[in-house]
């Protein structure tokens, strides 16, 4: 089935056509139709799959007619988690609106920001932006969304795993009552539902069987190695196997500093990515990664959505992520569009929590291959799939309850003192008050022993009030 059958017109199907893309993809074929009918859309979709043009496509539609947008104003807002996201954005918005008059900008932080300011006095039709630097301006008063007609949330789910929540919602509180949203995902959590719940009304929800042709054809295997040998291990796999481009991900920027300086002792030229560096030198890095210039990349977690390579053949977990989605999300960097891909994991002890999280995540034990010379000391086990960890206790709800509904619980009672935990703290507690004052609330009438009898007077006619202790008894200890 054509674009054209879709509803885009033909400036739209033309770019398409000289891009090279004839038919859609099955998220397109499904989203674009609501997307146009101005309907709120959720849809579950994978990187890799052609999602971008699901949202950018409907937008341009919209805005063809290329109205002048008053100074500080935008027609469109697209949120995206990583600075390297909204710049690939922002370069399908240009290459899809190629014959069109649209004004489109990308904001992130790191930058200087005056050139984005003075971007925004113009008027931007469609506004690609990371939360953080978007709020930045907003308290600047350099945007102004009261003419903002979409709201597109784009990785949602990796938006909220990098804590962005009260950043959208922040957003989303100052955006108009009426517009559209479109929410795109790679997985439709609870919190990525309760998000949707937030921000949108009545949303049409699309999920796509997966293509078994354009399914990534993804092979993952893990070795076992000890901690201190997993740079030895790397050397020996790139070279034994004449990998000749990797993304290898590192947790932290220390690690991947510190891992590069290892490769190219043992002869291996590879470059670190990740937020310590300046984000002109993360976009060439970046560049010269894709033209080939770069073998092997070694980037931390923010990069795990932001490299976007259509033919990389290996991705590295030197170290294994959490949560388990990053894992998902990494090895999406290989294998698109049906392509094969390789997804390889070095595996240490200390990393079998996280390779337990991301086996149940996958539903099944990743293939394991042992390499020569690189036994482990300590031994990893295998993971235990249905492994749930304990909750604590509930109260057992098959107990019959009380006949008397309307009866106070034992929680609404009084609770009486029943130990140190009960004590008030540092208030001058008085442990022989308490104690005196307990045994003459509870005293019982005083009973004559064989050794008091001789002292013991008759009482019988002495009225109870006259009894110190209150108990209808003489306390001898008074007398």
């Amino acid at each position: 089935m054509p674009f054209a059958k879709l509803g885009l017109s033909d400036p739209i199907t033309s770019a398409l056509n000289k891009l090279g893309y004839t038919e859609p993809s099955p998220i397109q074929a499904k989203a674009i139709p609501v997307a146009l009918s101005g309907k709120n859309i959720i849809a579950a979709a994978q990187t890799g799959t052609g999602k971008t043009a699901s949202f950018i496509l409907p937008i341009l539609e919209r805005f063809k007619a290329g109205q002048k947008v008053r100074g500080k104003r935008v027609k469109a807002l697209v949120l995206a988690p990583t600075r390297e996201l909204v710049v690939q954005v922002e370069q399908n918005i240009k290459l899809y609106s190629q014959n069109l008059s649209i004004n489109s900008m990308v904001m992130y932080g790191g930058v200087d920001s005056k050139q984005q300011k003075q971007r925004l006095i113009e008027g931007i039709d469609i506004l690609v932006a990371t939360p953080g630097r978007l709020l930045d301006m907003y308290t600047q008063r350099a945007v102004n969304f009261d003419e903002l007609e979409v709201l597109v949330l784009d990785e949602a789910d990796r938006m909220l795993d990098m804590g962005f929540i009260e950043d959208i919602n922040r957003i989303i509180e100052l955006l108009p009552d009426d517009r559209q949203n479109m929410l795109f995902s790679a997985t439709l959590s609870n919190q990525v539902r309760a998000l949707a719940k937030s921000a949108m009304k009545k949303p049409v929800q699309i999920s796509v069987e997966a293509d078994t042709d354009a399914q990534p054809k993804i092979e993952q295997w893990l070795t076992t190695v000890d901690k201190d040998k997993k740079s030895a291990l790397l050397s020996h796999l790139i070279k034994e196997n004449d990998w000749q481009q990797a993304l290898i991900f590192i947790e932290t920027k220390h690690g991947a500093a510190k891992l590069v300086t290892q490769l190219e002792k043992r002869g291996i030229i590879a470059e670190s990515f990740h937020s310590g560096r300046s984000q002109p030198i993360r976009e060439q890095i970046l560049a010269d990664f894709k033209a080939g210039k770069i073998s092997y990349l070694i980037a931390t977690g923010v990069a795990s959505r932001g490299i976007d390579i259509d033919e990389l053949p290996l991705v590295i977990n030197y170290d294994l992520p959490f949560p388990a989605d990053d894992y998902v999300h990494r090895i999406g960097r290989t294998g698109r569009a049906g392509a094969k891909g390789l997804a390889v994991s070095l595996v240490s002890k200390d990393d079998f929590k996280n390779l337990c999280a991301i086996e149940r995540r996958l539903g099944h034990i990743i293939e394991r291959k042992e390499v020569d010379g690189f036994a482990p000391r300590k031994e990893v086990p295998i993971s235990i799939l249905d492994f749930v960890p304990k909750n604590p206790k509930m109260p057992n709800s098959s107990k019959p309850k009380s006949a008397n509904a309307g009866a106070k619980t034992e929680d609404d009672k009084p609770r009486l003192s029943r130990g140190k935990s009960d004590k008030p703290k540092n208030n001058h507690y008085n442990k022989n008050k308490a104690k005196k004052f307990n045994q003459e609330d509870n005293k019982k009438p005083y009973e004559n022993s064989k050794s008091n009898a001789r002292k013991q007077t008759r009482v019988d006619s002495a009225p109870t009030s006259s009894v110190p202790n209150g108990t209808g008894a003489v306390n001898p200890w008074k007398q």
